[in-house]
């Protein structure tokens, strides 16, 4: 049902100073930039090897502007929505309603590049709150165009998605979503002596969607909470980032057996980021 993490979106309040910030995070520019004029809304898009990242702002009036302004108001700048891909939306939507969902009708979506007026289309359901558990989210398939692929990858640069974090008060509960409904494949669910709690790993269209329990009565089991990315060589991403004025802490042995990891601590809208090298 659901094949790929498509993309992740990021609530901004200043869009231009947000392009500027991930510019130098990432290494690479822009793929798009667009507006949304029935949602209120503007986007800056940047692509990688195994999804895209969206920074959001508003920009008029409408229902994502409404999404946006919630967003900003109540907990400031930072992740703003998880959106899953499917390859048949009509076939995922159906498949939801039999098992009883109160599922939108499949949605037409359109954008236009204003660096090159290209366009593309898509197709989305909207989920009810009993299968986002606190997270927006939606699925989306894309029916006519692409997003631009980076140009050049250097070894110092951000190119793909090594894993999303995400804290849950349930874990079983979110096993019975993506797993048993979504079909995600539950790669890993134990409870690490290093931190002492339970993790989950979903892995799709090589990444990972890892998930921490932490006990607590929110009345929402699930809240989006960090990315990590993936870079050839993080030595050279440390001193590009350095150079750039970025704070980011001294490279380290990650938990995870024969990576290197280092924290950016500046120039992330709110955003907890984590860079990882893979040594083998």
């Amino acid at each position: 049902m659901i094949e790929t993490l498509d993309h992740l979106i990021i609530a901004v309040q200043n869009l231009d100073e947000a392009e500027e910030n991930y510019k130098k995070i990432f290494g690479i520019p822009p793929v798009w930039k667009g507006i949304h004029k029935e949602l209120g809304t503007a986007n800056v898009i940047f692509n990688f090897k195994n999804t895209y990242f969206e920074l959001l702002s508003v920009n008029g009036d409408g229902l994502g502007a409404d999404l946006v302004n919630n967003q900003l108001k109540e907990n400031g700048e930072g992740m703003l929505g998880l959106v899953l891909g499917t390859k048949d939306i009509n076939s995922t939507a159906a498949i939801l309603k039999d098992k009883g969902f109160p599922i939108s009708e499949v949605s037409n979506g359109e954008g236009k590049n204003s660096q090159n007026d290209e366009i593309r289309k898509w197709k989305n359901i909207f989920l009810p709150s009993e299968l986002t558990r606190g997270i927006f989210s939606f699925i989306i398939q894309h029916t006519e165009g692409s997003l631009p692929t980076a140009s050049n990858y250097d070894k110092s640069s951000v190119n793909k998605l090594d894993h999303v974090v995400l804290n849950t008060n349930d874990a079983d509960g979110f096993i019975n979503i993506y797993r048993d409904i979504f079909n995600i494949r539950l790669a890993l669910d134990r409870v690490i002596e290093h931190w002492k709690t339970r993790m989950l790993f979903f892995r799709l269209n090589k990444t990972t969607i890892e998930v921490i329990e932490q006990k607590n009565d929110d009345a929402n089991p699930d809240n989006l909470w960090g990315l990590a990315w993936e870079v050839e060589s993080i030595k050279e991403a440390h001193e590009r980032l350095t150079n750039d004025g970025i704070e980011i802490t001294e490279v380290k042995k990650g938990i995870k057996e024969n990576t290197l990891v280092a924290t950016i601590k500046s120039h992330t809208n709110n955003v907890p980021t984590l860079l990882i090298e893979h040594l083998s």
